[in-house]
């Protein structure tokens, strides 16, 4: 353990800080940089210079000036290293390969056709070199993969405790796919990943604390609270579609029954549009979206309850931990104001004070870029033991069967 006092500490803590307002406010001068965050300039030189070897940031031009030279700023290489983003669903994976500021630069989709934890692996290690190629980056760095999935994931962000879709239980995935390609490999929930993409570089970059809305197959609610995702005594946190919504109700993927989800997740709207019409599996979100388009009655009134019973169980949520915007993903997102606009009044009509405002977010590869945010996240955290690894020794990776680390 390092001691309060340690060199060594201290400069990892001040390159943290150096880095992440170098994230949130773009480039720097280093006097400007020991102004802002109140550290000595020297400090701030030694760091810059640690960062400037190992080509994490860059210099800019100084711009002369009629006081004469101007300092000279520093900024983020954001295309030093390639994080990549695995993100698995019960059917298929979605692939992406980034820069350090999560911008997309490939990206693919694979179908999963199973869910032994081995085949998984072997899998994930197969698609590897195939994205890396994609990202047309041979010089860069590859910093870590990332993957998200729907489930309880531990604090060291490398076994399934437990997911209910996958019937896994403590999976060490993180070690299975890092066993394989041998980079450092982070696991973490789906909607804690989207939630750490949102804060690092989306539409919660600017806030300390946030609930991060998702409404897919399920519901949940990632919490970033000063700055840092809350993830509880297990790593449970956020599970908001197992709240109680009727007492004996409908029954939830998790064997309980009444839970949110089993009501108004993106799946759970569908099953009751089709029981309310009375036609079959060929009713998918586009003929939802397409239905509410057209004005149809049945497709409105099902999806504004949903809107309206989400959003009073969120407003419990907000009287509880006052975020200071709530930022929504997932599938029903893309419905728009007859799911939105209900919500909203929902979550105004319950609020004990002013509700925060509800951000919409619906991109392409948005939950994949959670995953390699994982990566990311560790860069300015300065937590990861692992180091980075030449692009061109992963063109041969190949998985290794089913042995497991």
């Amino acid at each position: 353990m390092k001691l309060k006092g340690d060199q060594t500490t201290a400069r990892a803590m001040n390159r943290r800080l150096i880095l992440n307002l170098l994230r949130r406010e773009g480039p720097r001068s280093r006097a400007d940089i020991a102004t802002v965050i109140g550290l000595s300039p020297a400090a701030v030189t030694f760091v810059v210079a640690d960062l400037l070897e190992e080509g994490i940031v860059t210099e800019g031009k100084a711009v002369p000036g009629p006081a004469g030279r101007r300092p000279i700023p520093v900024e983020i290489n954001y295309e030093h290293s390639l994080a990549l983003g695995f993100k698995l669903m019960v059917d298929s994976v979605e692939c992406v390969a980034t820069d350090l500021a999560t911008n997309p630069l490939a990206a693919t989709r694979v179908d999963l056709k199973g869910h032994d934890p081995d085949y998984v692996a072997d899998l994930l290690a197969a698609t590897v070199p195939e994205l890396v190629k994609l990202a047309g980056r041979p010089k860069a760095k590859l910093a870590g993969i990332g993957i998200s999935m729907p489930g309880v994931i531990n604090h060291e962000q490398t076994a399934c405790v437990r997911s209910h879709r996958f019937k896994w239980d403590n999976v060490p995935l993180a070690a299975l796919v890092a066993s394989r390609v041998h980079v450092p490999v982070w696991l973490e929930d789906d909607t804690n990943a989207y939630a750490i993409a949102q804060q690092l570089f989306g539409l919660g970059r600017q806030h300390r604390n946030m609930a991060v809305l998702a409404v897919g197959i399920g519901i949940s609610c990632a919490l970033v609270i000063d700055g840092k995702l809350y993830r509880g005594a297990n790593g449970a946190a956020g599970k908001f579609g197992h709240t109680l919504f009727e007492e004996g109700g409908r029954l939830c993927e998790c064997g309980k029954r009444g839970c949110l989800m089993a009501y108004h997740s993106e799946l759970s709207m569908l099953r009751r549009w089709r029981e309310a019409t009375g036609r079959g599996d060929e009713l998918g979100l586009a003929e939802l979206r397409e239905a509410l388009s057209s004005g149809d009655a049945t497709a409105l009134t099902l999806v504004a309850e949903s809107g309206r019973g989400i959003g009073t169980a969120l407003a419990n949520l907000v009287n509880i931990t006052d975020p200071e915007v709530i930022v929504a993903g997932g599938e029903a997102v893309s419905l728009g104001d007859p799911f939105l606009a209900p919500l909203r009044e929902a979550l105004s009509a319950r609020t004990f004070r002013t509700a925060p405002p509800l951000l919409p977010d619906w991109e392409d590869n948005s939950w994949a870029r959670g995953a390699a945010a994982l990566v990311t996240q560790k860069i300015f955290d300065f937590e990861s033991s692992g180091g980075v690894t030449d692009v061109a020794s992963l063109t041969g990776v190949r998985a290794s069967g089913s042995s497991a680390a």
